[in-house]
């Protein structure tokens, strides 16, 4: 901050500079030419350029974050499209949703394409777009390993056929010799909750069947789920779906949960708290997912940071407190000295007008043990510099309580979204060694 009101004074001092040197060159003109000002002028005016952009770009970010300059940058360019989508919102132009997906969509497509030998096929699965990834031979010629993939985006973004969604399936395919499917679900705004959820659950389902599997020489024991983010929600509420539906014949082997969301009942864990204006996924940024998510009215959003719609006197709220008290899910050193905060009178109704809040479905860490117990064994990546952290180590908690197998691994210089930033032209160390890492655990235990 301390930084910021320096270059802003700056700034101010080298306006009035430019502005007496305006009235010298108009002086300078009549008197000499003026040449020597122009000089003075092309350069003031570049300093001042130089320290508007630093001025924007600033961020003020831990030393221990993977390559923070080159993420103060991408910090800047995602602010700016948001500021962008908010002011063509407010002039009724388009959802600002809409106008931010363009322009992921725009970066995406100049990401180069990689493992061209790998097949794609675009089809629906239970009337449900997916696109099958698999390598053109089967060098091994028997069944193979599979795996069901679902992006990140909040519910709202991205488009798992472009840029780096298409190249983490094209990888996965062709270093776990799999295939690979990935499902492009509807999204808000113009899809609400559960309809995310069910498409990846019909998707998954389909693809489950003994026919299928055979179709794409699939071992029925060697599927796995997967996510990031949002992604990572719904791959958990499916694998609890599926875990528990005596309907499905077709089971998943393994779960893998990147950077996982996992519930909206504490926006104020110690990780919520402790990188609140951490880019590129801020808190209140992550309330206003959820809202989208859900259909809720925006105007939520403040008594949702506040936690209001847990305040001690909401009583809808009281079967699920234990399943998000971080204070006793987590250790000490994950902790640090963060307090808990739950108000003791909150805003009355939200709960009401938003029953989704307290839906497993939507919130696969407010599951009860019987259903956590027949979840498959899981892989749960988390990053310290991440609002999400507290939801994945507490899922980690639940699921070990349940008697499932778990491993987390732990980023202390990660960051939410690097495993997207793992590819040419942003890519980040750290997200490309959490790429490695969880396709080799697929690869020793698929």
């Amino acid at each position: 901050m301390a930084v910021r009101v320096e270059l802003y004074l700056k700034l101010e001092g080298l306006e009035s500079e430019l502005a007496m040197a305006a009235r010298s060159d108009s002086r300078g003109k009549r008197e000499k030419g003026g040449g020597g000002v122009c000089v003075k002028l092309l350069c003031l005016w570049s300093v001042c350029s130089a320290l508007s952009v630093a001025y924007l770009l600033y961020l003020p970010l831990p030393a221990t974050l993977s390559e923070p300059l080159k993420l103060m940058v991408v910090a800047a360019t995602f602010r700016g499209v948001t500021q962008a989508g908010d002011i063509g919102q407010s002039l009724g132009l388009t959802h600002h949703i809409r106008l931010i997906n363009t322009a992921v969509t725009w970066f995406e497509s100049m990401v180069p394409l990689e493992y061209e030998h790998i097949q794609t096929e675009d089809r629906e699965l239970s009337g449900v777009q997916v696109r099958v990834y698999q390598p053109s031979v089967n060098i091994q010629g028997g069944l193979r390993r599979a795996v069901v993939f679902f992006h990140g985006g909040g519910w709202s973004l991205g488009d798992p056929k472009l840029g780096s969604y298409d190249l983490l399936c094209r990888k996965m395919a062709s270093e776990l010799k799999a295939v690979v499917v990935t499902v492009d679900y509807r999204m808000a705004p113009d899809a609400r909750f559960p309809v995310q959820f069910e498409d990846c659950l019909k998707a998954s389902r389909f693809f489950l069947q003994p026919e299928v599997l055979q179709l794409y020489s699939v071992d029925p024991q060697r599927v796995a789920v997967c996510g990031d983010s949002a992604g990572g929600n719904l791959a958990a509420a499916v694998a609890q779906q599926i875990g528990r539906d005596n309907s499905t014949a077709g089971k998943f082997k393994l779960q893998v949960l990147i950077y996982p969301v996992l519930q909206a009942l504490d926006f104020n864990t110690a990780s919520y708290q402790q990188n609140q204006k951490i880019p590129i996924l801020y808190r209140e940024l992550m309330a206003h997912y959820w809202l989208e998510y859900l259909g809720a009215d925006p105007e939520l959003i403040h008594p949702l940071l506040l936690n209001n719609h847990t305040a001690r006197d909401q009583t809808l709220v009281d079967l699920h407190r234990a399943k998000v008290d971080w204070t006793r899910a987590l250790p000490k050193d994950v902790k640090k000295d963060f307090k808990p905060v739950i108000p003791a009178i909150g805003t009355s109704g939200i709960l009401q007008k938003v029953p989704a809040l307290l839906d497993v479905r939507a919130a696969p860490l407010l599951a009860e043990l019987e259903v956590l117990k027949l979840a498959p064994r899981a892989y749960i990546m988390t990053c310290e510099h991440d609002v999400l952290r507290d939801d994945g180590l507490m899922y980690v908690h639940r699921l070990e309580q349940a008697g499932v197998s778990v491993i987390n691994r732990h980023y202390e210089d990660g960051f939410h979204g690097c495993v997207s930033f793992a590819f040419w032209p942003s890519y980040f160390a750290v997200g490309i060694r959490a790429v490695d890492d969880y396709i080799a655990w697929l690869q020793e235990h698929l």
